[in-house]
């Protein structure tokens, strides 16, 4: 897919991130009406000013954040990806006494995003709309995060006699992510989307699992 002109790209971003309490409520409250709008009325009905109506707050204080509806998703796609880096943070790295085989469900589970009510909706039709977002370094950046997550994972895994080395678990990442990209965009549905997350532990498990 051919990357966007610069420009245009520039103007899907976000302007800045919010770091004090009170705007981080503010653009999370933003987050949390876009989402609503979106799944109510689609993306083509959806504009700055009823995505700031529905926050109650001035049109004014959504374009200190997001200039236009392309930057506001791709602020909210961002921080769909932070959620879960800390999720797979959560409860997959830091519990202690976790065995292996438990690390690797939750890390499925968030990364398929199936049973996983602690990460904000990702509806499929957002990644029709990643080549006006998008640039291959922010494609590079994510996965870049998310293998050094399951590098962190794969430490956490103490139990794990012979702990797979890098090329493995690249692979793994690959095929869980890239497994759940093309699974938005079939649009498989909730008895799919789960059928084929348990498929992706499943061959993650025996990948990992010493031999007998």
């Amino acid at each position: 897919m051919k990357a966007p002109p610069a420009s245009a790209a520039a103007a899907a971003r976000p302007l800045k991130r919010p770091h004090q309490a009170r705007a981080r409520f503010t653009v999370q409250a933003i987050y949390d009406a876009f989402v609503r709008i979106w799944q109510r009325d689609g993306w083509e009905k959806l504009t700055t000013c009823n995505v700031a109506l529905e926050t109650g707050i001035a049109v004014g204080t959504l374009y200190d954040y997001f200039p236009n509806k392309t930057a506001l998703l791709s602020g909210y796609v961002r921080h769909c990806i932070e959620a879960l880096l800390a999720a797979i943070e959560r409860e997959a790295v830091q519990p202690a006494g976790l065995p292996w085989e438990q690390r690797i469900h939750h890390l499925v589970r968030l990364l398929c995003g199936v049973d996983a009510p602690e990460l904000p909706p990702f509806h499929p039709d957002m990644l029709a709309l990643e080549g006006a977002m998008a640039e291959p370094h922010h494609h590079l950046r994510v996965h870049e995060e998310l293998a050094a997550a399951w590098g962190r994972v794969m430490a956490a895994c103490t139990d794990l006699p012979h702990p797979p080395g890098p090329e493995l678990a690249q692979a793994l990442h690959l095929s869980a992510w890239g497994g759940r990209r093309y699974a938005l965009l079939l649009q498989l549905g909730p008895d799919g989307m789960r059928q084929w997350a348990r498929g992706v532990e499943t061959l993650c498990c025996a990948a990992l699992r010493p031999p007998r």
